[in-house]
């Protein structure tokens, strides 16, 4: 059966409390029930899904087992199955406004320029976080804004919408497998286990301007990121920077418009001065997470030059 829009969740032991207020948001969805599909992609979880989360609330709803780890391979999975036009995807922790799907499938129609769009992304934090770690909100994916934009430029981050909540043509997704199932993606992204490897959903949304569409952020599109108290500990944070670090220098390497930015990333003498210079007027904490995104960047430098020989960021 074919439907407007394709909700995908991709899930690896979730929090069970968490998941139950992301499926009461998705049955207070204002649209058409019969215009979409949802899809519980079971990522390998120890204890499986589907006989402890009911979806017969929605009559195109579906359990999937992905037994490969690993977020990217549950997303592809789900593109597989899905039937939608419009594929959004729905994170484990992930709460949507009751409007969200009906504003997706409207920016859908009134903006066919655009391969990809999303929204903002509030906290819904656990217990009151640390003033110091407002700084690292952005990389816990919390993205307030005032004003829509859109950009066919892969560079403009403004723009380009991150995994919660974000919005796919189909076109664009078909796209993104095809680079998987043909080995010019030899390099998973995204989560995997305890890993905090990222950047598969910008890789998705750099495929729409690869395809000269365009990727877009809209105010009317709003879910609340539940955030556990553990991911607003330092360590956890340090840990995330070097991943994020690590993962922005491997997406880099799929476009040779980028490539030149691996040298960079593995570092030179004068670098290594200037980064001397940095940490001299940096206090402890600060100095940490320097470190880890230097470690980051140049652990995937290390990567793409003794693991993968020959990379240059072309065909792959």
């Amino acid at each position: 059966m074919s439907v407007d829009i394709s909700v995908i969740t991709c899930s690896h032991n979730p929090r069970r409390e968490y998941l139950e207020q992301v499926l009461a948001a998705l049955k207070a969805q204002t649209f058409d029930r019969a215009r979409w599909e949802f899809l519980l992609i079971d990522n390998a979880s120890n204890e499986p899904l589907e006989p402890r989360i009911d979806l017969t609330w929605h009559p195109n709803a579906r359990h999937i087992k992905e037994s490969q780890l690993g977020l990217t391979h549950a997303r592809l999975l789900g593109i597989r199955e899905s039937t939608g036009d419009v594929l959004l995807f729905v994170d484990d922790d992930n709460v949507l406004d009751a409007d969200f799907l009906e504003h997706a499938m409207k920016i859908g129609q009134e903006w066919p320029r655009l391969g990809v769009w999303g929204g903002q992304s509030r906290p819904g934090f656990e217990t009151p976080p640390p003033d110091w770690t407002r700084e690292y909100w952005s990389r816990l994916v919390i993205r307030e804004f005032d004003s829509d934009r859109w950009s066919n430029q892969q560079s403009h981050a403004d723009s380009m919408p991150c995994g919660a909540g974000m919005c796919v043509r189909r076109s664009v997704a078909e796209y993104y497998l095809q680079l998987h199932e043909s080995g010019k993606r030899n390099v998973v992204m995204d989560r995997t286990g305890n890993s905090l490897m990222s950047g598969g959903d910008s890789d998705m949304a750099m495929c729409a301007c690869d395809m000269g569409l365009g990727m877009g952020l809209f105010t009317s599109l709003k879910l609340t990121h539940l955030i556990a108290e553990d991911r607003l500990t330092e360590d956890y944070l340090v840990r995330l920077v070097e991943g994020l670090a690590y993962s922005g220098v491997i997406l880099e390497s799929f476009r040779p418009s980028t490539s030149n930015n691996l040298h960079q990333a593995g570092g030179t003498f004068s670098t290594s001065l200037a980064d001397f210079a940095r940490l001299l007027i940096r206090n402890r904490r600060d100095r940490r997470f320097f470190r880890a995104m230097r470690r980051g960047q140049q652990k995937a430098a290390s990567f793409l030059f003794n693991e993968l020989p020959g990379t240059n960021g072309v065909d792959r």
